[in-house]
């Protein structure tokens, strides 16, 4: 299937791109993950993507090791080598490289530009609806209701 994450971005029903700086404490991040509803943020200085910051990054950084959410800054406990995809990348690709890397959430950028954010949902979403509208055209082909 070459259909790229572009197409998902452009169907997304959220568009906007959450984000932070990296100076900002653990508490203010997972404040903003909660009142977003979301299970990561981009974490931007100066605009420039600079890391990631995930509900899984609270659990095993800050958490586990007993950091105070108050005082930690997101910079201590963040990820920052960041996978990325281009616009171009398609929807098998992502989802391949999310499953072997375990990632559920990845900025799409362009140059400098971060355009969206999709996750491991996001995908599972589409291809699920992907299916079931070749399945109802398939059933109204064989049905002979196709083209009607």
């Amino acid at each position: 299937m070459k259909v790229p994450v572009s197409t998902l971005l452009a169907e997304k029903k959220i568009k906007s791109l959450f984000s932070l700086e990296s100076s900002a404490t653990v508490m203010e991040a997972v404040k903003e993950m909660n009142h977003r509803q979301v299970g990561s943020l981009i974490i931007l200085d100066e605009g420039k993507l600079v890391g990631i910051f995930t509900e899984r990054d609270v659990l095993r950084r800050v958490v586990v090791p007993g950091l105070p959410a108050e005082t930690t800054p997101v910079s201590e406990v963040m990820s920052n080598e960041v996978d990325t995809f281009g616009p171009e990348t398609t929807v098998t690709d992502a989802l391949a490289h999310m499953s072997d890397k375990r990632h559920r959430h990845i900025p799409i950028v362009e140059g400098e530009s971060i355009l969206g954010l999709i996750s491991i949902g996001d995908i599972t979403r589409w291809l699920s609806a992907n299916a079931q509208n070749e399945a109802q055209t398939l059933l109204s082909y064989f049905t002979g209701a196709y083209g009607e």
